[in-house]
């Protein structure tokens, strides 16, 4: 169960920036500072796809609506490669079942994606485009404080992860009217579009 907590760690962070989890944890077990990483991660040809991808992302998630529609395309693909770091980590060290491990690090993943995706949605219903760039850095930054700190403390990283998926969570029940109010009113103006092109 030694790995559980980096399990738990890396799976809330693949919920937010897969990319970003894959690359640091392959960089940590390439220059040693982990013995914790799998080789499969240490190869050159996944940190190359995570990192190019992770600059993908970095641009896509600070751009209002492009960043809606990242985050549905990566809906599977988070909560997929949480579940697939999880198994990799727990292989490696041999103290947790692959399989319960992907379902831990899958559903962590699942979980911090769905805060992610649903903030963004309310955010995006703001006027000015500052907001998303702010938070989008703030996730960055977030992500990367957090893996880091687990390769040393991963107890005290999972706390500090499992608090910020509840508060996550928990703000975003305050924030689904505020998001369904903007998908009612986004609706409404499509409506009124497609009659005015109707009209003679």
């Amino acid at each position: 169960m030694s790995v559980l907590p980096l399990v738990f760690t890396s799976g809330w962070a693949s919920g937010i920036n897969a990319y970003a989890v894959v690359l640091l944890l392959g960089l940590f077990g390439l220059t040693g500072v982990s013995d914790d990483v799998p080789q499969t991660l240490q190869r050159p040809e996944v940190l190359i796809v995570a990192g190019v991808l992770f600059l993908c992302e970095a641009v896509a998630d600070k751009v209002p609506y492009v960043d809606s529609m990242w985050d549905s395309v990566h809906t599977v693909v988070r909560p997929l490669a949480g579940a697939w770091v999880g198994a990799l980590l727990a292989g490696h060290s041999g103290s947790l079942s692959d399989v319960a491990a992907g379902l831990v690090g899958g559903s962590t993943a699942l979980a911090s994606h769905t805060v992610k995706a649903g903030t963004r949605m309310a955010v995006n219903t703001s006027p000015e485009p500052f907001s998303n760039f702010v938070l989008s850095l703030a996730e960055d930054l977030g992500v990367g404080a957090i893996v880091s700190f687990a390769m040393f403390h991963p107890e005290a990283a999972a706390v500090i992860a499992a608090v910020l998926l509840v508060t996550g969570l928990v703000v975003l029940v305050f924030l689904i009217s505020r998001i369904r109010r903007f998908l009612r009113r986004r609706a409404q103006r499509r409506e009124e579009r497609r009659l005015a092109s109707r009209a003679p």
